[in-house]
């Protein structure tokens, strides 16, 4: 035994000191391959793959499909978010939008739509591609899109145009407006819901003050949201919306829909989110109704509150507080 342990030690040195350790030396003998399936490959190199697999007109449409659910899940990743533009896949991306299949629209819009969420360097990159006819398009009702691919349209723009002032000037140039007002009136209710959650984000005003804010400017990281503290008035999409509001029609559908819903029936959640987008008009603008919408929104309230037996702890998604201020605008 202590004679291999002479042995070990004396091999594992060089020279007369045995105090010296040998130099490590690069091995090139490995195969990348192997490398990779040890530690796996960079993102980057996955992203590229799983695109140029979406692109392959020789593979089936299900193995395209998949590449792009694996690109989809890799965007969630704000930094492979932003790696689109370096890498220029956002131009493949909008390509695939022009697909003879539903379904590999809906998958491109899907991954779309998750790189722009609250992602203000994506949003920038993508909107360089005028992606807004395109997208738009899907939600006319002249087109018989899938109601997956309206579903995920309306994903993709709300990416796109949350947080995001200097695209509402397009997208109202675009028709958007137009398009959201008939989407809320769409035959999917997964597209209503998205539509309704939609109009209320854009409707919050922009926080314009932030804690800490008197120790000096955040510095601007291209990677983070940090031009949304220097200046809030880009994030600032709710001036626009509510002019919308009237002069596009869209205060009167939200009360329609919510009160007298074009499809019938009622819905829990489509509810609570148009009442959201109503209060939010209210509270935060001091929005005011015309009397035809003053009468069926206290009717549709009288209606919900016999169906509660007279409770008052707060309904639609609204607390009792919240509740009896939206009803004082009604007064």
């Amino acid at each position: 035994m202590q004679g291999l342990l002479r042995w070990g030690i004396e091999n594992s040195t060089t020279g007369d000191d045995p105090n010296t350790v040998v130099p490590l030396t690069r091995r090139t003998d490995l195969d990348p391959g192997i490398i990779d399936v040890i530690l796996g490959k960079p993102d980057s190199e996955l992203m590229k793959t799983a695109l140029a697999n979406a692109q392959d007109s020789s593979l089936d449409e299900d193995a395209r499909s998949m590449a792009l659910d694996d690109l989809e899940m890799l965007v969630e990743n704000i930094d492979n978010a932003n790696d689109l533009e370096k890498l220029k896949m956002w131009e493949p991306l909008q390509d695939l939008l022009s697909s003879p299949s539903d379904n590999m629209k809906t998958q491109a819009l899907w991954v779309i739509g998750t790189a722009l969420q609250n992602n203000p360097a994506a949003q920038n990159a993508y909107f360089a591609h005028e992606p807004l006819p395109t997208v738009l398009s899907f939600l006319s009702p002249s087109t018989r899109s899938s109601r997956q691919l309206r579903s995920k349209a309306i994903y993709a723009l709300s990416g796109l145009l949350k947080h995001n002032a200097a695209a509402i000037a397009p997208f109202e140039a675009a028709g958007g407006w137009h398009t959201l007002r008939g989407a809320l009136s769409d035959s999917d209710i997964s597209v209503r819901r998205k539509t309704a959650f939609l109009l209320n984000t854009l409707l919050i005003p922009a926080i314009t003050t932030v804690a800490g804010a008197s120790d000096g400017p955040a510095n601007v990281h291209p990677n983070s949201h940090a031009l949304m503290v220097a200046d809030p008035s880009s994030a600032d999409t709710a001036p626009a919306t509510l002019r919308a509001m009237r002069e596009h029609g869209l205060l009167s559908t939200l009360v329609r829909e919510l009160t007298v819903p074009t499809h019938g029936g009622y819905d829990t959640d489509l509810e609570e989110k148009l009442m959201r987008s109503l209060y939010t008009y209210v509270s935060a603008h001091n929005g005011r109704f015309e009397g035809v919408e003053k009468k069926s929104l206290r009717a549709f309230l009288d209606s919900r509150r016999a169906v509660r037996q007279g409770e008052s702890d707060g309904d639609l998604g609204l607390d009792a507080n919240e509740l009896e201020a939206f009803e004082n605008a009604l007064a």
